[in-house]
């Protein structure tokens, strides 16, 4: 989005063209003018340097140097459960940067994004597909990523069914029910949208896409015979399984793609230099050994290892470009996630 959007946007809301255009230039200021190369990212960001991430500002009185550091992980069915698995890594990175770190509960991944665009949200675990928008609307730098001492990392989409079900193949899902996760989850809309064309199926067109806000709620409505499928990351079954909130034998999974990688973890691009180098040391030194990390993932990963956006998240933009994504504003409502309200028991 250039500076011709903006503009276009502010006649939307009335102002006078003249006006428009020079509270447009003025409120860009110098380093933006400056800006010689923006790419997918947001107007505030510049990427100048060709990662394809938000450049630190260069003036020292816009980098943040909070007392405290708010942390959050991907928005899960149980956000408190993954407060206390997050633990002993938050405190460790209390050590190592000599802050204050709380924890932030997020309840959808726009909310994620809508926090560290606003400063109110300085390190994350941010899923894979929603990393994307992460990165060009809010200025998330994402650096590591859980995975083994070689290297290993991912995770593949797993469309599940229901043992009970007909569905053998990709194309039994016409006239079904299916459930995606969110418009912007990657293995649960955008890797599906992209790949199950050449497999016979277009979601919305052949088969009804219902949007069930998370992987976990996806995985427990197949299981409940809610919905007749799903696409959704391996990972988050695995996980589900193992903690026996779902059984295995009850679910059929009919079709799996290659690796992706997993949730980025990253903080955000006007934190000093300083701080950034500090939580990125935090991320590559911290040990899993005998913590509640280790606990929960140690059967994928026991540690986290570097990665860049550039090069571990290329077949995720790709999917994305090719169904057509584009990151702005209303792009962002799509990651939100509706609750479902409680039914109120009668007294």
């Amino acid at each position: 989005m250039g500076v011709s959007w903006i503009v276009r946007r502010s006649f939307v809301f009335g102002a006078a063209s003249a006006g428009a255009l020079a509270f447009v230039l003025g409120a860009m200021g110098p380093a933006d003018a400056a800006c010689k190369n923006r790419g997918d990212l947001d107007t505030r960001y510049c990427d100048d340097n060709g990662d394809l991430v938000a450049d630190t500002p260069s003036d020292a009185s816009k980098q943040l140097d909070p007392d405290t550091l708010i942390f959050s992980y991907t928005p899960v069915e149980d956000p408190s459960v993954y407060e206390n698995v997050f633990t002993e890594f938050m405190d460790y990175l209390a050590k190592k940067t000599g802050k204050k770190v709380k924890w932030y509960g997020a309840d959808s991944y726009a909310a994620q994004v809508e926090a560290m665009r606003s400063g109110r949200l300085h390190v994350a675990g941010i899923s894979t597909g929603p990393t994307v928008f992460g990165v060009n609307l809010a200025g998330y730098v994402p650096i590591a990523i859980m995975g083994k001492a070689d290297g290993r990392f991912g995770y593949k989409l797993q469309l599940i069914t229901h043992k009970t079900t007909d569905i053998k193949k990709v194309s039994d899902l016409k006239g079904r029910k299916v459930a995606h996760v969110t418009p912007s989850s990657n293995s649960g809309n955008q890797a599906p949208r992209a790949l199950f064309k050449s497999l016979g199926v277009v979601p919305d067109k052949d088969y009804k896409v219902i949007y069930s806000g998370k992987h976990d709620n996806s995985i427990m409505g197949v299981a409940n015979n809610d919905y007749d499928a799903a696409p959704i990351a391996s990972s988050v079954l695995d996980r589900m399984v193992d903690k026996g909130i779902v059984k295995m034998g009850d679910l059929r999974v009919i079709w799996e793609s290659k690796n992706f990688p997993t949730t980025s973890y990253g903080f955000a691009h006007n934190l000093k230099p300083a701080l950034q180098k500090q939580i990125t040391d935090a991320f590559l030194t911290f040990d899993w050994t005998g913590t509640a990390l280790k606990k929960e993932f140690g059967k994928k990963s026991d540690r986290f290892i570097p990665i860049t956006f550039k090069e571990h998240w290329v077949d995720i933009r790709t999917i994305q470009k090719t169904n057509g994504v584009v990151y702005n504003d209303e792009a962002l409502k799509g990651l939100k996630v509706k609750k479902k309200k409680k039914k109120k028991k009668k007294s």
